[in-house]
């Protein structure tokens, strides 16, 4: 049934979704929801690199040394939630970990961070009991506050012997870029006797009160004098903290499985020497070893590193966007599958009661409200998925809700509610839940958006949907496509179904990567299951 149009005035003020103190605390859960994405910037968010390394971590057993790994709880709801995990370094007591945690520091909150270092060993990459070397917890505020914490690690209350660990933070400047380096070596020395070296190279970062920083390690070449390192990224500011002329010092290993790796050879560089490669050129530096040097009066060099490709990837903030006069374009799609239920039926989620917005007009209106502050025109597109649609009745994945294709507009949230309403009934609710063609319709636009001359508009998708996706392989790659993008989609979950899937879309537990193993360029997907918010609305 149609709901009288007046019943719905109003929305979002007042009456109908509680208080306007309510109101308040939701954009505020929004917006912090929101922040991780880098759609709103707030000027108490700071993004904050932390790097580790721990000293003297006990054997599990005495023959042998632990293979040491960090992982990185945080605390929410007075559980702890796993953020990130390092690489793991195989026999070492006293490891310096290249992988860096970036996490979001809010000076206003108290953000309980535990940090656990486990030994993992190489025939399994399970957590067990027996594995755990110890743990040390803190506040983010302390680290950042001290730059460096150094603390005992704890072992079910005590000292786990003289092992410690020490974080150090670091502040992300304003610049996000990141660059992609891929280097490779040719006639490295042998330091072998029955085989070829096993070489990896590790650059440092020479900070200003000559410290040396690990940026990145990379992973072991058995077996050859000639290897081509994986190809790496790393942000700017790890890499020389932005100053172009910072020195870097490089270093080639032959990997030891004892963790008594030898020195191979050495040289220094600076940023700008490296991006010297790029258009495809080449740049190349002759590996020294000090030694040999002094002592061998022929001696050359102990190997050639050559950067084959130094690429800068340029990241724009949602606020360069708008700070530079760009224009929001805001898109709604709803999940109109047969999982949501009969909307005549109360238990379901689109069911039309004439008083109360149902679960997807809650949901719309609170993060609509948000968004439509910086959609300049407030003219929303909005479609529909996983539904018959008349007057063929064909499965659609990307319909306009108004049925108008050529012009899918609807005139701010209250427009985008009505069209809702008034097509609802003239729906055939039906699946499969597809988002990958309206994530694809919308990163067209973007598309089209960057090859005019100047780029003014940003997309914002916001995505409504009651639970597991059909088409997840579709969906990666197109999230993957437009993270190349001006372009965000927020996804959020209304009712009580199993998000797992979800969870994956969102880049927070790991990097989200399409089928065929690309990475995403940003992270631009932020899931946000509304059952955890929509307490703070309460209907009078």
């Amino acid at each position: 049934m149609d709901t009288p149009a007046e019943e719905w005035h109003g929305i979002g003020t007042s009456g109908t979704f509680g208080t306007e103190q309510g109101m308040k605390k939701m954009s505020n859960i929004y917006e912090s929801a929101a922040n991780t994405l880098g759609i709103f910037n707030s000027p108490c968010l700071t993004k904050v690199e932390l790097r580790v390394a721990c000293k003297g971590i006990s054997d599990r057993d005495a023959l042998s040394k632990p293979d040491p790994c960090v992982i990185l709880k945080m605390q929410s709801h007075g559980q702890w939630f796993e953020v990130d995990r390092t690489e793991v370094i195989r026999t070492c007591i006293n490891p310096v970990f290249s992988k860096l945690f970036t996490v979001d520091f809010y000076f206003e909150e108290v953000q309980r961070l535990r940090f656990e270092v486990h030994d993992i060993s190489s025939n399994h990459n399970g957590l067990k009991e027996a594995d755990f070397l110890g743990g040390m917890e803190c506040t983010l505020g302390q680290i950042v506050s001290q730059r460096k914490l150094s603390k005992s690690l704890l072992k079910h209350g005590n000292t786990a012997g003289k092992s410690s660990i020490t974080v150090i933070a670091e502040e992300l400047s304003g610049n996000d870029d990141y660059v992609e380096l891929s280097f490779s070596a040719r006639k490295l020395d042998d330091k072998d006797f029955f085989s070829k070296s096993d070489p990896f190279l590790e650059i440092f970062r020479v900070n200003d009160d000559a410290t040396q920083q690990l940026v990145h390690r990379t992973e072991v070449v058995m077996n050859n004098l000639n290897p081509a390192w994986k190809t790496f990224k790393v942000s700017v500011n790890s890499l020389c903290s932005g100053d172009q002329d910072r020195r870097l010092k490089c270093i080639v290993w032959d990997w030891d499985s004892n963790g008594k790796h030898d020195f191979i050879g050495e040289f220094s560089s600076t940023f700008k020497e490296m991006r010297g490669a790029m258009e495809g050129r080449q740049v190349q530096w002759e590996c020294i070893n000090p030694k040999y040097k002094a002592k061998k009066k022929n001696y050359k060099n102990s190997g050639i590193v050559i950067l084959n490709q130094c690429k800068i990837h340029k990241m724009h903030s949602f606020l360069d966007y708008i700070m530079g006069g760009c224009q929001i374009q805001f898109t709604v799609a709803i999940d109109f599958t047969a999982s949501n239920g009969d909307p005549r039926n109360s238990c379901s989620l689109h069911y039309i009661h004439p008083y109360q917005p149902n679960e997807y007009l809650k949901a719309l209106v609170a993060v609509g409200e948000i968004c439509q502050d910086y959609d300049s025109d407030k003219m929303f597109p909005a479609f529909g998925f996983g539904a018959r649609i008349p007057p063929e009745y064909k499965v659609s994945h990307d319909f306009a809700i108004n049925f108008n294709e050529d012009n899918p507009e609807c005139a701010g949230i209250q427009g985008v509610v009505e069209a809702y309403q008034s097509c609802l009934p003239k729906l055939q609710l039906y699946g499969p839940t597809n988002i990958a063609p309206i994530i694809q319709k919308v990163a067209k636009s973007a598309s089209e958006e960057t090859n005019t001359k100047e780029a003014s508009q940003y997309f914002i998708l916001l995505i409504l949907t009651d639970g597991v996706i059909t088409d997840m392989a579709d969906t990666r790659e197109a999230i993957v496509h437009a993270s190349h993008l001006p372009m965000s989609v927020i996804i959020v979950g209304v009712g009580n179904a199993d998000f797992s899937d979800m969870q994956m879309l969102d880049g927070d537990d790991g990097i989200l990567r399409s089928p065929k193993g690309e990475p995403v360029l940003r992270d631009i997907v932020q899931f946000v299951p509304f059952r955890n918010f929509k307490h703070l609305y309460v209907s009078h």
